[in-house]
């Protein structure tokens, strides 16, 4: 069976649902606007590497005893978790291993894509839904563009448009893309990131499979496996992989905040900081009141402010004129300090003992009339649709947008 997508399809995100007696799989898709014509003033950049690098883990079952460890509770196997043991040609994660113990470096969209349905747990794709459902509610025009087509074409991908939105967990990022979005900075583009854990790890496409991805887990991170010692080179580029903070780009230059710490139980709302009151921001919480706790509500762990968060810090690289604007950082035992931070064991990385493990808001100007406003967390997203989308998360995003996507120069 073939069926070709219309031609008067508008840019979106879309799933073909399949259905044979009681069994039921959904294959998403993406609609681009018209090459070198965007239909909307807004670009949501969806993380298809990253959807690459997770789709059809087995982390629930070979993981064993480092999920439960990871997120402070036993691990509970779903119908998928069994299939996929079950069912070897869909291949693994890059969250694996292989037979031998050896880490998957390698991974393609080239085959059926489990785990991205909407009964599968509020995680990449299903919770980067929370962001298209809010933009559609909210009345926003968007165009919708890919990782694989940001690294391809690069920033004349997104120059045209007024502002960039990210989704919620865009960690796996390679060398063209990180210039794209630097350079749509530089040029007054307004750029919002919505997530956690973003711009982590250094991958590169491979230049003969379109769709295949390549990964080294080197040096150090937040792993699930550890590179051999010559092996943090990747053949399709000969880049060293790694970290983008190890590789000259850390995330705190793209977006002003990096990843800090993480935990799957508990969220937290942000508080505004001192800084939120000072006039290039202050519109951000037009709505707002000044000690009103901002999303102790959500879908996702129960708060604004949870599952991988980020922070910022001067040193890595946010800009030194970077506000921030809100703070959660009353997390409990079960949020810990990312481990490439610290460098002797200790007993205080954890939510109760160290300082670090915070969620920050960021916004600071850029250059030519530009902005950047970052949520330093994965969870945020998911704190949208509370109240029937009359909450103060979603008061805060739609002040941005409508700011960011505001003609005036910003600064």
């Amino acid at each position: 069976m073939c069926w070709q997508v219309p031609g008067d399809f508008p840019s979106g995100v879309y799933a073909a649902h399949l259905q044979q007696g009681s069994e039921e799989f959904y294959v998403p898709f993406y609609v681009r606007p018209p090459r070198g014509k965007p239909t909307a003033r807004l670009c949501l950049l969806v993380p298809t590497a990253s959807y690459y690098a997770y789709v059809n883990h087995h982390m629930n079952v070979d993981w064993g005893s480092l999920i439960e460890h990871s997120s402070t509770c036993f691990a509970t196997l779903t119908t998928a978790d069994l299939y996929l043991q079950n069912q070897t040609p869909f291949g693994l994660s890059m969250y694996d291993d292989h037979n031998d113990g050896s880490g998957v470096c390698y991974a393609s969209r080239l085959r059926p894509m489990l785990r991205m349905g909407p009964h599968e747990e509020l995680w990449q794709y299903n919770a980067d839904s929370h962001i298209t459902d809010w933009l559609d509610e909210k009345g926003y025009a968007f165009d919708v563009v890919t990782d694989d087509d940001l690294h391809a074409e690069g920033s004349s991908l997104i120059e045209g448009y007024d502002c960039v939105m990210t989704c919620t967990h865009p960690e796996y990022y390679s060398l063209p893309m990180m210039n794209a979005l630097l350079s749509y900075q530089h040029q007054g583009g307004r750029f919002i990131y919505m997530g956690g854990n973003g711009f982590y790890w250094r991958v590169a496409y491979s230049p003969e499979f379109p769709g295949a991805i390549e990964m080294r887990r080197a040096e150090d991170g937040m792993r699930s496996w550890i590179a051999e010692p010559g092996e943090y080179h990747m053949s399709f580029s000969g880049e060293l992989s790694g970290l983008w903070s190890r590789s000259g780009i850390a995330p705190q230059r793209l977006c002003g905040v990096g990843f800090s710490a993480q935990g799957f139980n508990f969220g937290r709302p942000y508080h505004r900081t001192a800084s939120s009151h000072d006039p290039r921001c202050a519109w951000i919480f037009d709505g707002i009141a000044e000690d009103e706790p901002i999303g102790d509500f959500g879908l996702v762990f129960g708060g604004a402010a949870g599952s991988e968060i980020d922070s910022a810090d001067v040193r890595k690289g946010t800009p030194s004129h970077a506000l921030v604007v809100a703070t959660a950082d009353d997390f409990g035992a079960d949020f810990h300090w990312v481990v490439e931070d610290y460098h002797h064991a200790h007993s205080a990385v954890n939510g109760e003992t160290c300082p670090y493990v915070r969620c920050d808001m960021v916004f600071y100007e850029t250059e030519n009339g530009g902005a950047v406003f970052s949520t330093g967390s994965i969870a945020f997203a998911g704190s949208l649709s509370h109240n029937d989308y009359n909450n103060n998360v979603s008061q805060v995003l739609e002040n941005v947008v409508n700011r960011f996507l505001d003609p005036d120069p910003i600064g």
